[in-house]
């Protein structure tokens, strides 16, 4: 009992993940009730081709978020926090874009071959509606995973992981224009709302920190002399 109670203490914070489920309950309401009135459409986007075979990545998403979470969640409380923090308010945001910005893409081509990378996209194609699609939450959330890892230090100082998680960030973010799911315009928006949530979640607050750090240094110094 007493290391049940134990491992509940350390572990308990990963019952946070549960308020994804309210996020989710609010994505199939916009799913199923939203009609876009724009189409997110660049001249750039005919300039990408369809590679069907980047689906792979498109789906490695999923494994790369849970790994953001369960390492983080184990190694550090701090940035599991900031994670969960820049993940969730950026999808609450990207949902509200979706309410009052009604959006969607007309991209997708027909798929007529039957192997199964096409096989695959025909699924996902079948799943996932072409709406509610500015800002990308693959994108958004590929860069909020890579963020948090290395901003936890000794992931940081590792270069082999931190130009891993990088390269796998870009090939996520690149698969979503690459298998038609996205415009590069969405694209562009989820990063343009990443860098003001780092600002508000990592820069700002580690800013605040440093600066009360350097004024308590200061105090000591002064007391001691």
């Amino acid at each position: 009992m007493i290391l049940l109670k134990k491992r509940w203490n350390e572990y308990k914070h990963f019952l946070l993940l549960s308020l994804y489920g309210l996020l989710y309950i609010w994505f199939y309401y916009l799913e199923k009730t939203v009609v876009p009135k724009y189409d997110m459409f660049s001249p750039m986007d005919m300039k990408i081709p369809f590679i069907k075979e980047f689906v792979i990545p498109y789906l490695f998403w999923y494994i790369y978020m849970a790994f953001g979470f369960i390492y983080l969640g184990i190694v550090s409380k701090k940035d599991y926090y900031r994670l969960f923090l820049f993940m969730f308010f950026g999808m609450v945001i990207c949902y509200a874009i979706y309410g009052i910005f009604p959006n969607g893409q007309s991209l997708r081509p027909v798929i007529t071959e039957n192997d199964i990378f096409s096989r695959i996209m025909k699924g996902i194609y079948a799943a996932d509606t072409p709406t509610n699609v500015a800002p990308s939450i693959h994108v958004l959330n590929s860069i909020a995973i890579h963020v948090g890892l290395i901003g936890y230090e000794p992931f940081k100082k590792n270069m082999a992981l931190r130009i891993t998680s990088f390269i796998l960030m870009i090939i996520i973010s690149a698969s979503t224009v690459l298998v038609k799911q996205h415009s590069i315009l969405d694209g562009i928006w989820a990063i343009a709302l990443s860098m003001v949530l780092y600002v508000a979640i990592y820069l700002v607050p580690d800013l605040v920190a440093g600066r009360q750090k350097a004024a308590r240094r200061e105090k000591n110094t002064s007391i001691s002399m």
